[in-house]
């Protein structure tokens, strides 16, 4: 089962990092492009305090990487879930025993 688990996890990142060494040049306009062009309009001579410390390739590249941060986060929650209702669950199943 671990040797299982192991694996998919690897071909989870896999399906996470080919995309990001292979798609070059996508483009997907989102929320940050809109911000810099507003901020753009407002105050032309304004400069970012920093720099991005890596550069994804496109835009499409950032829908990707946000869309896997979000599949983590539900997975995450998920698991939370379905471990405190299986706790809960054996916790009444035990107390009906005990009656």
């Amino acid at each position: 089962m671990a040797k299982m688990n192991l694996l998919l996890f690897f071909f989870v990142v896999a399906l996470v990092v080919l995309p990001l060494l292979f798609v070059k040049n996508s483009e997907f306009g989102g929320a940050d492009g809109k911000a810099e062009e507003a901020i753009q309009e407002i105050n032309p001579n304004y400069e970012p305090w920093f720099q991005p410390l890596i550069e994804p390739p496109g835009g499409e590249t950032e829908s990707l990487l946000f869309a896997v941060q979000a599949a983590i986060g539900a997975g995450i929650v998920g698991y939370a879930v379905g471990l405190y209702r299986g706790r809960s669950r054996k916790q009444a199943a035990v107390e009906e025993k005990r009656m």
